[in-house]
């Protein structure tokens, strides 16, 4: 929370010398195009990029960003002239109220990204200058996709990665776009690779391009996979690749552990030490196997107990004491006894639903219910993955009186 207050001070006082000389600037006619109910469908529908600031105007940290945000998008207007390409725009959300409630806004300023139609899972969360908005809109356009020259360098890509592969004739095939369009929604999510013309054409019939996915071999036994889709459909190809760049066991790292936290799921976290991937195939086996049915209701992950040092001290663990697995449930973090007892079947889903009923809280007030067969209560500690969520606070709140 300090954190958060500490950047919100130093915005402030950056921001309020910029104000001075816009005493008079009117936020709404000139800079970033300014969207409403009516033409936000056909804004998002016919542009690659649109990166939108959602504001009102009696929030004072959305008038000291305003002005630099219009000046960026004017700045991003010459760099990038195109139609269709991007457009970066503001949403009074105090006039259009159904668009801020469309994007779940509730604190102001919030600035959202929009890829052809879909929005980011992440929000703009990068220092707010102008040169930070048109550095950060260079990278978002940059070219997703990674061109390989001979077969052998695919021999060479990292084993610890999703891959998407695409085979194709050539760059200026439709196949090819769509792929494109897919590439740039996901490429948070996985690393994709295409290869052109007499490079991949031992991999594909002339005329009909391929798209394949290879897992990440190291943490998965997973298999290779080929689209069999439609390779002209946007939505149908970009509901697979999703499907296979989002696994249902995920890495937390200090870059995405707001978006996890965000989501609102209790984690089951598997924590291993860097080198060990035998642990984490085993993770994956029992999670695909035994508790997909769970995905609903918790975010199963890894972490590296090396980077993770401060919850497992939390835990009263150290690194000697990995692998282990844990639950944090924004409210306390659990131990699961015995990473061993990760192949007695059905005993990590049964930890799972001893969270949902209550009994994990209950035995640490409470120590052992009668029918347990465990000797000592659980004793678990606070949750420390809830401080790495974002703060509610971190803008003005929805209630003006907070101002």
């Amino acid at each position: 929370m300090e954190r958060f207050k500490y950047l919100c001070n130093v915005r402030f006082t950056f921001l309020g010398a910029f104000l001075v000389s816009h005493v008079l600037y009117n936020p709404t006619n000139s800079g970033a195009v300014s969207l409403t109910q009516q033409s936000i469908d056909m804004t998002l529908a016919s542009n690659e990029l649109v990166f939108i600031n959602f504001y009102a105007d009696w929030c004072r940290f959305s008038n000291l960003l305003m002005p630099i945000f219009d000046e960026a998008a004017e700045n991003v207007t010459k760099e990038f002239p195109d139609a269709g390409r991007v457009v970066m725009a503001k949403v009074d959300c105090d006039k259009e109220t159904s668009i801020a409630t469309r994007f779940h806004i509730t604190k102001y300023p919030t600035l959202k990204v929009i890829r052809n139609g879909q929005p980011a899972k992440r929000e703009y969360r990068g220092q707010r200058s102008v040169e930070a908005f048109s550095t950060f809109i260079k990278q978002q356009l940059e070219d997703p996709i990674k061109e390989f020259h001979s077969l052998n360098e695919l021999t060479e890509l990292e084993s610890n990665k999703r891959l998407i592969i695409g085979y194709f004739d050539r760059r200026d095939q439709t196949e090819y776009n769509m792929f494109r369009r897919v590439a740039t929604n996901l490429k948070d999510d996985c690393s994709f690779h295409v290869g052109f013309g007499a490079v991949s054409q031992s991999m594909h019939p002339p005329g009909q391009p391929i798209v394949v996915f290879r897992p990440d071999k190291e943490r998965s036994n997973e298999h290779d996979e080929t689209y069999t889709g439609n390779m002209n459909n946007f939505d149908e190809m970009h509901v697979w690749i999703a499907s296979k760049c989002v696994p249902l066991v995920r890495e937390i790292t200090f870059e995405n552990a707001e978006e996890l936290t965000e989501e609102g799921l209790p984690f089951l976290i598997l924590f291993h030490h860097p080198d060990d991937t035998e642990s984490i195939r085993k993770y994956n086996d029992i999670v695909q196997r035994d508790l997909i049915s769970e995905k609903q209701n918790i975010n199963f992950l890894t972490a590296d107990g090396k980077k993770f040092a401060h919850p497992l001290h939390h835990l009263g663990k150290s690194e000697s004491d990995l692998p282990l697995i844990a639950i944090d449930s924004f409210r306390h973090m659990y131990l699961f006894p015995s990473f061993k007892d990760i192949d007695v079947p059905g005993k990590v889903k049964q930890f799972i639903q001893d969270l949902y009923s209550g009994k994990l809280h209950r035995e640490f007030h409470y120590g052992p219910d009668s029918d347990s067969s465990d000797d000592n209560p659980t004793n678990p500690p606070d949750s420390t993955f809830k401080k790495l969520a974002p703060s509610k606070n971190r803008y003005t709140l929805l209630d003006k009186d907070e101002l």
